[in-house]
């Protein structure tokens, strides 16, 4: 049976993540509000997975550094950072800290259900958008710059090229038409100056990869 620390300050964000988790057979949780009570359940219950907002304590980052500490105890416990925060270089500093991935308050409960089941299984989770914006931190000014005005669309089209999946299965995962997807992929051929869709895809590969001394080998499904 998995056992799941939450650790929020927020009463209703607890029990959303209570209800979504017991919805899906979790039924063992342990809730902590602040740094210092979810670092000593953490330590006195060793959970099988952790859930952590990173604003603890008046608004600051105070998950990062918990993240921290628990790393320094323990390397294996995986941690989902639950966040309103969606600056790629928070996200980064999360994942850098320890984190195995991270989701944005601001989806839906399928998404924080992937992305815990992600997790729960010891695989790093972050979505396509995400996972390239963290990408492109690592990247020169004038790569970062040639994706200023893709859409999230577009960026996730990317994302799933970099996969090496073909436009049918895109336009499936993405919910959108093949023609969609066809004329997507020429947008961002003209956007990134590629010259056929090989080069496309190497491009891709390249903007995903550059972030593979971080963990943000991304779960993208």
């Amino acid at each position: 049976m998995t056992q799941v620390l939450i650790i929020d300050d927020h009463p209703i964000v607890l029990q959303g993540c209570r209800r979504i988790l017991q919805d899906a057979g979790v039924h063992e949780m342990l809730e902590a509000d602040s740094v210092v009570a979810g670092y000593r359940l953490y330590r006195r219950k060793h959970p099988d997975v952790v859930v952590i907002d990173l604003a603890l304590q008046g608004g600051g980052l105070g998950g990062l550094d918990l993240i921290r500490r628990m790393r320094l105890h323990d390397t294996r416990t995986p941690i989902l950072v639950f966040s309103m925060h969606s600056d790629p270089v928070i996200v980064s500093r999360a994942l850098k800290a320890g984190a195995t991935g991270y989701v944005l308050k601001d989806a839906g409960p399928r998404d924080f259900l992937e992305a815990f089941e992600s997790v729960r299984a010891r695989k790093p989770y972050l979505g396509h958008q995400m996972a390239l914006q963290v990408a492109l931190i690592g990247t020169p000014g004038r790569s970062r710059g040639l994706l200023a005005e893709a859409t999230p669309r577009e960026l996730q089209t990317l994302a799933l090229l970099a996969e090496g999946k073909p436009y049918a299965e895109i336009a499936d995962d993405l919910g959108v038409s093949y023609k969609t997807v066809v004329n997507m992929s020429s947008q961002l051929k003209i956007k990134l100056g590629a010259r056929n869709l090989p080069e496309l895809i190497r491009m891709a590969v390249q903007y995903v990869s550059s972030s593979s001394d971080r963990p943000v080998a991304s779960s993208l499904r």
